[in-house]
Order: structure tokens, then sequence, then C-alpha cells
């Protein structure tokens, strides 16, 4: 299908996948020292923070719990069905000792599963209002407020742990409904400042943040628990704080309202994406017969439910069945979350490359990617469960180039309510993706994601789109659809 060489200055083809829209290179702003490069860096520390306030509980588990189980016994003859044998390293689980008056509590598997999901409680709460609201009253306020109140809640976790695992778990929900608005408010500031040809890239390396935070969390917690106590790792991981001060110091909701971008950079984005009204109606009964827009969510289910499994249940699979000790299994918990953010960034990257010279369509980069992302293993060979893990992650990085971003391709004004949606759905996986206390148990749980995933992509594959929708579009885009239409019946 040969394509006119129309700017991107007008609204993309509704229903012509080979068709993207392009815009003259001498026509870009530099990116280097931009607003909108400042904006992806400053939103990606914003998640580094908040994702390092996610998962450092992960890890302290292993310590506020340690030592509270006794040993599995080695002479039964099942115990290899519930245990692996041991590393044969000086990494092994030999006892762990953290400085005087970090207190140890005594929580079942049942009850740290429960501790581990109650995030995910409160955070279902917010995703959907939280996207709406966004659209209407500024992303950069919601997430702002989101990273400041997650921040204050964690340094109280000490507390809330002496007074009991229902305090920490009202706690961590709590800490969950101010992190529901931090997604869909990212989608919402992107809807405004992503120019089509960048989209991919900025928004794969912002969003790359929460794996970064991952990355960065675990080796460094199981750091401070061993030097300073486990108390020490939530009064430290408090200081994301000060990001707050610099956000709401340098951002804007839109390049219009923006006090230090340049008149060309300004031009360049509003020009290239055009207006993006958010009016108070959404048009509900076309979103829920839209099929593009349940691929997405499908998608984002199934690839959530994978990660959200690796990304709760690593750290207590390498201590309690791989019997790694807590050093240790902070650095191999980080390995997979290395690869998954170099991906991730670079799969943006990559992404709009593709789409600019034109090799793939915005449709079928978008599969492309969410197939790669699509993976996951188990079993007690150490070096190769700890391989197929990072494996697992590393791949799932490229989901960012995919199935995460693919809904400001289809409906940039109702972006960010509509993540909100899929998020709920999606985020399900954080509070019931299980946890288990034996081998087998744990062969069930990352089969079972494994399976999830793999159904999401094909689903994905077979009915996803990356076209403006006819329910997404504003009075301009019509306008404009209509002119294209008039012209190709001329010619």
């Amino acid at each position: 299908m040969s394509c006119s060489t129309e700017s991107i200055d007008t609204a993309p083809p509704v229903d012509e996948d080979d068709c993207e829209p392009l815009v003259p290179s001498k026509t870009v702003p530099p990116r280097c020292c931009s607003a909108r490069l400042n904006l992806a860096v400053l939103m990606f520390l914003g998640l580094t923070v908040v994702y390092g306030l996610r998962v450092n509980l992960n890890v302290a588990m292993v310590a506020m719990v340690n030592n509270t189980n006794p040993p599995p016994a080695t002479n039964s003859s099942n115990s290899s069905k519930h245990m692996c044998p041991l590393p044969g390293t000086n990494h092994t689980r030999t006892g762990f000792s953290q400085p005087d008056g970090a207190p140890v509590y005594s929580w079942d598997t049942e009850t740290q599963g429960w501790l581990l999901g109650a995030l995910f409680f409160g955070y279902l709460c917010t995703l959907i209002p939280g996207g709406y609201l966004a659209g209407h009253y500024g992303g950069t306020k919601f997430l702002g407020f989101g990273v400041l109140g997650t921040a204050a809640l964690t340094l109280v976790t000490p507390l809330a742990a002496q007074w009991g695992p229902s305090w920490l778990f009202a706690l961590r929900a709590l800490e969950g409904f101010t992190q529901g608005v931090l997604h869909p408010s990212t989608m919402t500031i992107w809807a405004r400042w992503a120019p089509p040809l960048e989209r991919s890239r900025l928004m794969s390396f912002s969003g790359s943040g929460g794996i970064f935070g991952a990355l960065l969390t675990l080796p460094l917690t199981s750091f401070i628990c061993e030097t300073l106590g486990w108390p020490a790792v939530f009064y430290l991981c408090g200081a994301g704080c000060v990001w707050a001060v610099f956000w709401f110091a340098l951002v804007s909701d839109d390049p219009h309202t923006h006090k230090r971008i340049s008149k060309e950079e300004r031009e360049y984005i509003i020009k290239s994406i055009g207006p993006q009204g958010h009016g108070w109606t959404v048009p509900l009964r076309s979103m829920v017969t839209s099929l593009p827009l349940w691929a997405i969510i499908i998608g984002q289910i199934c690839a959530n439910w994978g990660f959200y499994t690796l990304l709760n249940s690593t750290t207590a699979y390498m201590s309690n069945i791989l019997h790694y000790d807590l050093e240790s299994n902070g650095i191999l918990s980080a390995l997979p979350y290395l690869g998954g953010w170099l991906l991730s960034s670079l799969s943006g990257v990559v992404a709009d490359l593709l789409i600019e010279r034109r090799v793939f369509s915005v449709t079928v980069t978008r599969k492309i990617f969410t197939a790669l992302g699509n993976k996951n293993p188990v079993g007690c060979s150490h070096i190769w469960t700890v391989l197929f893990l990072t494996l697992s992650t590393t791949t799932g990085g490229a989901c960012y180039a995919g199935v995460y971003m693919n809904l400001i391709d289809i409906a940039p004004r109702y972006s960010g309510f509509l993540l909100g949606v899929s998020l709920t759905f999606a985020s399900i996986s954080g509070a019931v993706a299980p946890i288990a206390d034996s081998l087998d148990g744990w062969r069930r749980v990352f089969w079972l994601a494994a399976g999830i995933q793999t159904s999401g992509a094909v689903f994905y594959t077979i009915f996803s789109s990356g076209n403006l929708q006819k329910w997404a579009m504003t009075d301009e885009d019509r306008g404009e659809a209509e002119k294209r239409r008039t012209r190709s019946m001329c010619t």
C-alpha cells in the first residue's frame, strides 16, 4: 500500500496501518536538555522511588521473619519434593544476624503472602478515578502527591509491624491507595507531551524507572538489613520525599504552561500531537465493544500476572527453596531487573525507529514487542533457575514498547482513564498471585504464570491495533480524516 507524504501535523489515519505520519528530521528540535527529555528523566526517577518503596518489603521480609521456622528435615524421603539441595557454596542460608534491636516476627507463609499482596488492595481503589481525574486536573499533581504520599507512609512501616500484621497490612494497602494514581497520570502526561515518533522511547525510558527501582532496591535492601537492621530500610527509603520538591518545581501538565520550554519545542510538540481535549463524558458503550481495547486489557492482565509473580515471589523462592543467604538473595533477585531495565529502554528506541522508517506499522510494532515480552520458568538447578528468571524478566522489558503504551495509540484523549481501567484488572494478579512453600508448589506457581502470559500474548497479537479509534477522535481528527478520504477519492 502506498503512502502519502502527509505531515505529522494532521491526525493519523483511522484504518490505514501502513500510512504512519512522518515529520521531517530538520523540523525536530534537539532532544538533549529539552523539556520533554527532562520530564522523562524526572518521571523515571519518580517511578524508581515508588518501585523501590514497593519491593523493599520483599527483601526485608526475609530478615523480619528470619529463623522463625525450623529448617526442613533433610532425612525425609519426600524432602526433594519440598526443597532443593544446598547450592554447595558459601552463599547458603546458614543463619542470619543483624544488629541488636531489630525485631523478628513469627509470621507464617500465608501471613507473609497477605502482607506482600496488601499494597494491591489499596492500589485497585484509585486506578480508575485517578486516571479519570488526572485527565481533567493534570497528571503532574497526582503523580507528585502519589510519590510523596507513598514515601511518607513508608517511614512508619517499622511501627506498624510492631503493632502487628493487621496494622502492617492496612499501612501497605494505604500505600497502594496513593500509588494507584501514578501510572494513569503518566499516561495522561505523555498524551500531551510525547510526539508520536518519540512516544516509544520517551515512555519506555520513563516507565523503566519501575524496573530500575527494583534493580537498585533489592541488593541495597539486603545490605542495609545486614548492616543497620531491617527498620533502617524504611527510614532511608522514606527520603524519596525529596524527589517531590524537584518534580513540582520543574514540570508542567502540558507544553502550553511550561515556563522553560523553548518556542520551537513547544510548537513542535503541539503540532505533532494536535488538540487533546478531555471532556467529562466518556464513550463507555464504544469502549466496552472495542476489541482492540479488550486486547490491551487482556494483554496487560496476562503480562502483569507474570511480572507480579516474579516481583512478589523471587526473594522468597531464593531464600526458602534455593537456600541463598540474604546478601546473595538481594543480588541474585536484582539480576532479572538489570536485563529488564536495559531491554525496556532499548526497545523504545528500536520501536520508534521501526515506525519512523516505515519498516513496520504501529500495530505490527506493538504486537512484535508484546510477543517478545511474554515469556516465563522453575527447577532446582541454581544456575539455570537464576538464568531463566533473568531471561524471563529481561524479555518482559520488551512489553514497554508494546502493550503497555498501546492505549495512547488508540485513544490518547482517554488514555489515563483507560489505563486505570486496564491496570485495575491487571493488578488483581498482584493481590492474588500465590507464593508457595514447596518445590512442587513453586512449579505450579511459575507454570501458571507462563500459561497465562502465553495466552495473553496470543490474544493480543490477534486482536490488537495501533490505530486511533473512531470513538476516541476529536472533532479536529474527524475533520482531517474526512479531508483525507476526499483527497483519496479524487486521486
